[in-house]
């Protein structure tokens, strides 16, 4: 889901052009045109937040609408069998749940926007390619006048660069591009055209734009126009930004100037009024020039220029502060799209990693291995075993806990069969606790839910700390590919305080949950565990086992989840699991 994910934040990022825009409408001329310009290096940065969020997307997006059962996928009835274990409880029962398919709608996103860059890029390119030409058929100024005033100019604003200058019939107006090779190229005929002081305004104004760095900018600006084509806010900004830094220049030979100075100076700029309006959109040189709107609005602050104040400067940077924070405030939220599914914060003070990729061909995967005795975590695949992901089937442990704990089920009670007609033969009766968990009946655990109410539901898997804790998916469905998100840390770390009943629930029912978990023994170990499988739109795409093993008076405790396009189930998480298990001689 890239391209979603980045269309988002993008249109989150652009939320910084429209504060800027109305920041300066409100302040009006109590900014200085100096740190106008640093306020929009702050529409620069926000614009590049989504590329430094993204590269750390790695997961499904989360849907949080509620979503009913559909029609059964794979029947994976088959039990598994490892090394001797083979066992009922390891079945795993899953139901398709239907939500939208974003994959489509992503891939046309995606084509869309990739087709945008390259039209855009073209005519980037060919703006590059008509610089080039220029700047090849240009011939160098001999003139010992022109380039004595030129490095007078130089002096006067302390840039000490090397230009080449030069001169051209294709040209109307003068320009100033280039990284390291820097040019400044005036129409063929302009020496004759303009007077001395006039030639001295052009070149103050377009080395300011070297001394400010403003070709360096002339390249990102480009980028993220080619990049944000889709966004008008973007291109607003940008627009925007470039007016202010003709103005910023403007301001900066004014402060070299007396007030005669400067009226002669708002004249010279008369000169190249549209001069300018027929370049590629898409070009990176500076020029003197502008559209009509731009240069009345430039000789409005030429008219109104004033010294900048102390006052006028403190204005300057508490705007710039204050935007600077709603920038950083940005930060969460667009976390949230890039990401996707939150993470949990896990210290890893007892924690050590391995590579055990070889169990995982073909689907991207962790298990987290807990160690009671030693206090130590064995992981594989760190980003993995903090992301929050739905847990299926494996929340069915602790809705028949809280079953128990408000008196809906009992250890031994029955609970009848509606008669409706289920996917699985052995949904299509009465249940009890040991059968609801072995047969993962989802009616049984639904009735549960039910039963106990959503309320106390939510204030019970606060209790617990359960994942995100969040419920919003719907009393059926929160569970299942929905809004509740846990990750295999949290799934270890909860599993071993209800093993040791750090909770507080009454005794008797969480022996009651261990003992319908029990799956098998081996020797003087004991297996116990509870698969899930998380299937959307016919595909299983989310597979849990978790659990934990009794052996020699240690408890070893794992969480197992494994994630695909198909395939990705709790049977195969618990094969995986079981190999592992065996390699470590845990069982």
């Amino acid at each position: 889901m890239f391209y979603l994910h980045f269309l988002i934040t993008s249109l989150i990022s652009s939320t910084v052009v429209l504060v800027i825009l109305v920041g300066k409408k409100l302040m009006n001329n109590q900014i200085s045109a100096r740190w106008q310009i640093r306020i929009w290096y702050l529409m620069l940065i926000s614009s590049t937040l989504p590329f430094v969020l993204l590269p750390l997307w790695n997961g499904k997006f989360a849907f949080w609408a509620d979503a009913g059962l559909s029609s059964l996928t794979q029947n994976t009835n088959m039990p598994i069998t490892n090394n001797g274990t083979s066992t009922a409880l390891l079945r795993d029962f899953a139901v398709s749940v239907n939500r939208p398919d974003f994959y489509t709608l992503n891939v046309v996103v995606g084509v869309i926007w990739i087709s945008g860059i390259l039209v855009l890029a073209f005519i980037a390119v060919m703006a590059r390619y008509r610089l080039k030409q220029i700047s090849k058929n240009a011939e160098y100024i001999h003139d010992t006048d022109i380039i004595t005033l030129f490095q007078q100019c130089q002096q006067r604003l302390c840039v000490n660069r090397h230009f080449s200058l030069m001169k051209s019939a294709d040209i109307r107006s003068p320009i100033t591009f280039g990284l390291i090779r820097i040019y400044m190229i005036l129409p063929a005929n302009i020496s004759k055209k303009l007077s001395k002081k006039e030639m001295e305004h052009i070149f103050l104004h377009e080395i300011s734009h070297i001394k400010y760095r403003d070709n360096q900018i002339n390249i990102l600006i480009c980028l993220l126009r080619l990049i944000y084509w889709f966004n008008p806010l973007i291109w607003i900004g940008i627009k925007e930004m470039k007016l202010d830094r003709e103005i910023a220049c403007d301001m900066s030979v004014l402060n070299l100037m007396d007030e005669y100075g400067r009226l002669e100076y708002g004249y010279t700029i008369l000169n190249f009024v549209d001069r300018n309006s027929h370049h590629f959109p898409l070009t990176t040189e500076n020029g003197i020039g502008g559209t009509g709107r731009q240069i009345k609005k430039r000789l409005e602050k030429i008219l109104s220029f004033n010294q900048e104040s102390p006052k006028i400067k403190t204005k300057g940077i508490i705007t710039f502060l204050i935007i600077a924070i709603m920038v950083a405030c940005q930060l969460p939220l667009m976390s949230v799209f890039a990401v996707g599914p939150d993470h949990y914060f896990f210290s890893e003070r007892n924690a050590s990693y391995e590579d055990l990729s070889s169990y995982f061909s073909g689907y991207n995967g962790c298990i987290v291995l807990y160690d009671m005795q030693a206090d130590h975590y064995e992981i594989y695949n760190k980003e993995k075993s903090t992301l929050r992901v739905s847990p299926d089937s494996t929340f069915k442990i602790y809705s028949a806990l809280k079953g128990l704990d408000q008196h809906v089920i009992t250890e031994n009670s029955t609970m009848e069969w509606n008669h409706s007609i289920y996917p699985y033969d052995s949904w299509n009766m009465d249940q009890t606790l040991s059968s609801g968990l072995k047969n993962s009946v989802n009616w049984y655990f639904q009735n549960i839910d039910r039963s106990v109410g959503l309320n106390i539901l939510g204030d019970f898997y606060k209790r617990l700390g359960y994942g995100n804790c969040n419920l919003s998916g719907g009393i059926n469905n929160y569970w299942m590919e929905s809004s509740l998100l846990i990750s295999p840390i949290e799934q270890v770390q909860i599993l071993q305080k209800f093993y040791s009943n750090s909770f507080g629930f009454r005794a008797e029912d969480v022996n009651a949950i261990k003992n319908a978990l029990r799956i098998s023994e081996k020797g003087d170990a004991v297996l116990s565990g509870k698969t899930g499988s998380g299937v959307v739109n016919g595909m299983a795409i989310n597979g849990w086992f978790i659990g934990y093993v009794e052996k020699n008076g240690n408890v070893y405790f794992f969480a197992t989840n494994i994630q695909g396009q198909d395939n990705a189930t709790g049977e195969k998480a618990a094969e995986l699991t079981l190999s592992i298990l065996e390699a470590k001689q845990i069982y």
